[in-house]
């Protein structure tokens, strides 16, 4: 159990910090790649991005599904849920703004992604709170 609480922390906490670097950083940066490079970089930003986040959130979702199963209580209920938020977020809507994105410049999409991604941080920081707590 302890090895999961771990886990999660280490996954979770490294997935907010990524987060908000992100929105605070890489998003705002984004529209300044030029519309004649935006199309590569895009596809780029995708695959480094991937190669990178798909480990943590794998490891996030298996810890957190491992301590949903064996310790059922509030925090963890409300973790997974927070997860399922943050999985829905990301693959029905920024993953196709980036999609988007990888064609070339498109306004609607860009302000859909930095926007919507407000609410992905937000969720991805409360689960932080959750996953030190049940950690403490």
């Amino acid at each position: 159990m302890t090895a999961l609480l771990v886990v999660q922390a280490v996954a979770t906490l490294s997935l907010t910090g990524l987060v908000w670097f992100v929105q605070v950083v890489h998003y705002p940066l984004l529209a300044r790649v030029g519309e004649g490079s935006l199309a590569a970089y895009e596809q780029e930003h995708m695959r480094r991005t991937t190669l990178l986040v798909a480990p943590l959130m794998l490891a996030e979702a298996v810890a957190a599904t491992g301590l949903l199963l064996l310790e059922p209580g509030a925090l963890t209920v409300l973790g997974a849920l927070l997860l399922v938020g943050i999985w829905a977020s990301s693959f029905l809507v920024q993953v196709p703004c980036h999609r988007v994105l990888a064609d070339g410049w498109n306004a609607a999409a860009y302000r859909r992604l930095v926007r919507s991604n407000w609410l992905r941080t937000a969720m991805w920081s409360a689960r932080s709170v959750v996953a030190l707590l049940l950690l403490a």
